[in-house]
């Protein structure tokens, strides 16, 4: 284990925090909110300074490493940026339990979007600035911007990329990985950026338009009204935010393939075609079934579309209370919840990919019982998958449904209902926000003990880094050294 180049990477990840604190910290400045939330945010600045300066002040001589040194170094980046991101929730007085600050910091970071607020409009514009700035910094991976801004390229960084970036695969843009990083960050940069000035047509104010183009960036969802994006009652605002948040729930690296005018191939993309297709279905499927509850068709499809494209992309922004739609739409809900969006953006979720792999092994072994001994590839994207490729989806899938069952198993000891315990998984494990039940849009997690609220805060730190990583953390086998 290279101990160096993980305290290293450690040290320029603080560096980075320190830099990101700066953001809520002229947000409180401008806004005058006086010198206790601005020590909110220079406090955690002094501690990560001193921190950063004693694990690592030079770069190591021995600089490779491998995919152990790569799993320890993002579990290990995601708790401490978690645990520094509650801070400012705490020494503010805006959160007083520090496990409750840390569900809240978590839920950002892994842009999850649950809260154990009650209300939200009573904060700080600093704090909500902060509480939702980490959607951005989470969505697209903490470790993915280090590299983007450390000046040297380290190819071994793709063992980063690969524990970060959620998804079954992790694919190069260009052959450097700095520059790999840096070319995700500009178009998400650039998609926020046209996101906010599209929400200013429709009226937004400023300072709404960049919270909601921070939670709709990330998949969040962390909104600065109580209401959420219903707030607004804008026609307008509800599809740009609905296309929004579809968009972000697509493979980024489609974007640069369409900015290259490779436009073929991006209308190619069999896991494009798919997700996109569950979303025409759903929002389909669930219009019929609500039909008779609303008056108007146009309203209907509009709160459809919204919930539909907020649930698979896991971003939790809501319009309306779906909780009171009847079961069968509940159910689609929930499977979205499961689904998720596309590999390599910045939603959570099972992903597109990996049910679509199931699904192709599931019609393969079903054509088989005719032809047992026909050779029967399974292909994604043109691609043929190899072995390894489909051991590990299924894999995957075992792990995730052993992991979802523990966290149930605990979370139904705290909740009032199978229906309230079971969306609380799914909607932290799968870094989705509200729930159904206890939990659900127009409610929040505040009503959990101090015990589940860790938990749940590990679910969406597992589900996040999409489980291997975290675990392999807690795996003494990983510090042995090697031969």
């Amino acid at each position: 284990m290279n101990t160096k180049i993980i305290s290293y990477v450690i040290s320029n990840l603080f560096k980075l925090m320190m830099v990101l604190f700066l953001f809520p910290l002229a947000t409180s400045i401008y806004y005058k909110e006086g010198l206790k939330l601005s020590m909110a945010y220079i406090i955690p600045i002094i501690i990560l300074c001193i921190l950063s300066y004693f694990l690592s002040d030079k770069s190591p001589e021995n600089q490779s490493f491998f995919s152990k040194e790569g799993l320890v170094i993002v579990s290990l980046s995601w708790l401490l940026i978690s645990f520094f991101g509650a801070l400012p929730f705490v020494i503010s007085g805006s959160i007083s339990n520090i496990v409750d600050a840390f569900f809240e910091s978590v839920s950002g970071f892994t842009t999850t979007g649950a809260s154990i607020l009650p209300e939200v409009e009573s904060l700080s514009r600093s704090i909500l600035f902060w509480r939702s700035f980490t959607h951005v910094v989470g969505g697209m991976g903490v470790l993915v911007l280090v590299l983007a801004i450390l000046p040297k390229g380290n190819n071994q960084a793709l063992h980063i990329m690969r524990a970060e970036v959620p998804g079954p695969t992790v694919g190069k843009i260009v052959a450097k990985m700095n520059y790999n990083s840096r070319i995700l960050y500009i178009i998400y940069i650039s998609m926020i950026i046209i996101l906010i000035i599209f929400l200013l047509l429709g009226g937004m104010p400023l300072f709404d338009a960049c919270i909601h183009a921070f939670g709709t960036a990330g998949t969040g969802g962390f909104s600065c009204k109580n209401t959420s994006i219903g707030f607004y009652n804008s026609a307008y605002i509800d599809y740009v935010t609905s296309i929004g948040m579809i968009a972000f729930g697509l493979n980024f690296n489609l974007f640069y393939l369409l900015i290259l005018g490779n436009i073929k191939q991006v209308f190619k993309s069999e896991e494009a075609k798919y997700y996109l297709g569950i979303i025409f279905i759903a929002t389909t499927l669930i219009c019929i079934n609500i039909y008779p509850i609303y008056s108007s068709i146009s309203r209907m499809i509009r709160d459809v579309f919204f919930t539909v494209s907020s649930i698979i992309t896991t971003t939790g922004f809501s319009t309306v209370d779906f909780d009171k739609w009847p079961t069968f739409s509940k159910t689609i809900l929930m499977f979205l919840m499961f689904c998720g969006a596309c590999a390599g953006s910045t939603a959570g979720g099972f992903k597109v990919s990996r049910l679509a792999i199931l699904i192709k092994k599931f019609v393969r072994e079903f054509k088989k019982i005719g032809h047992p001994n026909k050779v029967l590839n399974i292909k994604l994207e043109g691609k043929t998958l190899d072995k390894e490729m489909l051991e590990g989806v299924d894999s995957y899938f075992i792990l995730y449904s052993v992991i979802l069952f523990i966290l149930l198993l605990i979370t139904a000891w705290d909740s009032d209902t199978f229906i309230t315990a079971l969306s609380a998984v799914l909607a932290t494990f799968n870094n989705i926000g509200p729930g159904l039940g206890a939990v659900g849009p127009t409610s929040n997690f505040a009503s959990y003990s101090a015990f589940t609220k860790i938990v749940l805060s590990l679910g969406m730190l597992l589900g996040r880094l999409e489980i291997i990583p975290l675990l392999i953390l807690v795996s003494p086998r990983i510090y042995r050294k090697r031969d």
